[in-house]
């Protein structure tokens, strides 16, 4: 079983940018598709983003697409959520999470995934 941690949340000003990390323990990471899940206060987890665990394919939630970039880096066991022209309505927790796979699929599903971080805070005022 993997751990994650994520860091990188904070409070920015609408229009601006944070770049949030997720940090992965285990010498298995490649085995993983990984996504970016985010709740509201008095709302629901919501799919962000996904990225397959070798090509680095990703999805984007329509809300995020054009401003939000998955990426990961299999060297470091780590993937990043480069996030851009920020939105009050971004504020959320982040969480980061990891499924194992056989395949390149990319998952959405968030109760697929086997393991999830603590979350990181973000804070968009206006």
């Amino acid at each position: 079983q993997v751990q994650l941690v994520e860091s990188g949340g904070g409070l920015v000003q609408a229009g601006g940018s944070l770049r949030l990390s997720c940090a992965v323990s285990g010498r298995t990471f490649s085995s993983y598709a990984m996504g970016w899940f985010r709740q509201a206060p008095g709302k629901e987890r919501e799919f962000v983003a996904a990225i397959s665990r070798l090509d680095s394919i990703t999805y984007y939630a329509d809300s995020v697409k054009g401003r939000f970039t998955f990426s990961r880096d299999n060297a470091k066991n780590t993937v990043y959520l480069q996030m851009n022209s920020l939105k009050p309505e971004d504020t959320a927790v982040y969480y980061c999470a990891a499924d194992r796979v056989s395949d390149l699929r990319l998952q959405l599903n968030p109760n697929e995934y086997d393991a999830w971080g603590q979350g990181t805070q973000v804070t968009v005022s206006s």
